[in-house]
């Protein structure tokens, strides 16, 4: 089953939170540790201790702590009823679990749901602009599934403490509704960014049967926004379809931020089951985006979506990204948790190309060296090396014959039958041949994997063991690459175990 942030049960009944009054306290306490027993569950994965968990959320370094906030639904495994979560860290990957931190409002313009949304800094305060639903008539409705008839609207909501455990909403949004006369297909998702004493925010949206775009605002002081037009427009795939997100027509979750030098800025959005990012030039003058070059974040499929970028400490640019499961929903509600928070990415630009690594923290993941790097002992695992081409001189093959045989192949060999993940989305997308030596790096942890190559191209496989306890994971690599300075780490818990 094909899943998406935007899944509603028929049978889904909205949970009321009880009466709030402003300001907004968070006054829900985690829920209790689901039993750490189940192989599946990753270890060393940002998530909730139990319940539904997708979009990133307001990443922001702040007072010296790493702070993560996400779309979460507490009272099932399923997508609705959206919160935000909120967790803290001094290196983003150890992670201690507060009380959500926003939470619908009844009777407020996020009655429904708090959606997706960023952190920004006004005032020497942060604040939180994301979206709102509401169940209105469907004449008034930004976004129809078949089921509910809700208005996005932008709202926000401030800070009270520095630990950012306390939020003040405003009662009212600050973005109502799309630009009057403007036939959307959604309006969600606001990405802000500060330039000066000026505030501008990219809305996700689209136009029917004409693509989807990302529409921009302006502001001097986060509470009254003046529309400008679409930064950047996409086009549809001319294929109709009930979700405009899979035609094309809806783009989602954008982020927008400068990156490298010579100007250069980066757009990220996500549509169609993939994220996308485009880097290129900002005409200042006009406040529209030129691409030059355009590229999939994550080759894995349907298991890495709507990410959120941050900086950390140094003013490096991260990336995180939700990976959803992949398995029949009946497994995942049984289970009493669906989700992940990827590990943090590290971008740079080189030219236009966008370089994706692992972030250094990542290394404080580390438990002990393996004597045999060839040989990955459990599923909580890192493994790095240097490929090189058979033959001197020649690109490394990135596909066997056909489309099939790829560069890269994860068995879990106590699978019954075996259960193999081919790397065959890279085969299929890579403009061109891996030079004659690239690095790989991949870290696996239970059910899912990892896999950096070349500082180019990263690949998010799920895989769900069917036997009892953690499989062993071996990894074969076709076209007989040689392989230089291999080197493999089992991982810590990141939890108590």
């Amino acid at each position: 089953m094909k899943l998406t942030r935007r899944t509603i049960l028929n049978t889904f009944a909205l949970a009321t939170a009880g009466t709030l009054t402003h300001p907004l306290e968070s006054v829900f306490a985690e829920a209790p540790e689901l039993p750490l027993t189940d192989p599946q569950r990753p270890a060393f994965h940002l998530q909730p201790a139990r319940g539904w968990m997708n979009d990133p959320c307001g990443p922001i370094y702040w007072r010296g702590r790493y702070h993560m906030f996400h779309q979460y639904n507490p009272n099932a495994a399923v997508w609705g009823d959206m919160h935000w979560a909120h967790a803290v860290s001094t290196d983003m990957v150890h992670w201690q679990r507060l009380p959500i931190a926003l939470t619908p409002t009844p009777g407020g313009p996020d009655a429904q749901g708090c959606f997706t949304g960023t952190a920004i800094v006004h005032n020497n305060t942060p604040h939180l602009l994301y979206t709102g639903v509401q169940t209105v008539p469907p004449a008034d409705a930004t976004l129809s599934d078949g089921h509910n008839n809700f208005r996005e609207s932008q709202c926000l909501a401030i800070a009270t403490d520095d630990t950012l455990r306390n939020w003040k909403k405003l009662p009212q949004p600050v973005i109502p509704a799309p630009p009057p006369g403007m036939h959307v297909t959604g309006f969600r998702d606001p990405a802000p960014w500060r330039d000066g004493d000026t505030f501008y925010t990219l809305v996700a949206s689209g136009i029917p049967r004409l693509g989807g775009n990302v529409l921009l605002y302006r502001s001097s002081d986060l509470r009254t926004w003046q529309y400008l037009h679409p930064m950047v427009q996409g086009e549809w795939t001319g294929t109709p379809g009930a979700n405009p997100v899979d035609t094309g027509e809806m783009w989602e979750c954008p982020d927008f931020f400068p990156l490298g030098t010579g100007g250069k800025h980066v757009l990220i959005y996500s549509t169609q089951g993939r994220t996308i990012w485009q880097s290129g030039v900002l005409d200042r003058s006009t406040m529209l985006f030129h691409p030059e070059r355009t590229g999939q974040l994550d080759y894995g499929k349907h298991s890495f979506y709507a990410p959120k970028t941050q900086l950390d400490a140094q003013g490096n640019r991260i990336l995180w990204g939700w990976i959803p499961e992949t398995r029949p929903e009946a497994d995942f509600k049984a289970a009493g948790w669906s989700g992940m928070m990827s590990l943090p990415r590290i971008l740079t630009l080189n030219g236009n190309d966008l370089m994706l690594d692992p972030a250094p923290q990542t290394e404080r993941l580390r438990a002990s060296a393996n004597p045999n790097p060839a040989q990955l002992p459990n599923t909580r695992q890192e493994f790095r090396c240097v490929l090189q081409a058979a033959t001197v001189g020649a690109p490394l093959p990135y596909r066997i014959n056909d489309p099939a045989g790829t560069l890269v192949e994860i068995r879990s060999n106590q699978t019954q039958p075996a259960h193999t993940f081919l790397v065959d989305d890279i085969a299929n997308e890579m403009p061109e041949p891996l030079p004659a030596q690239a690095g790989l790096h991949i870290f696996i942890d239970n059910s899912v994997v990892e896999i950096f190559l070349d500082s180019r191209f990263c690949v998010t496989r799920r895989f769900y063991s069917r036997t009892p306890g953690k499989p062993v994971v071996t990894l074969t690599l076709p076209g007989q690459p040689r392989i230089s300075r291999p080197q493999s780490f089992s991982l810590n818990s990141i939890w108590n175990t």
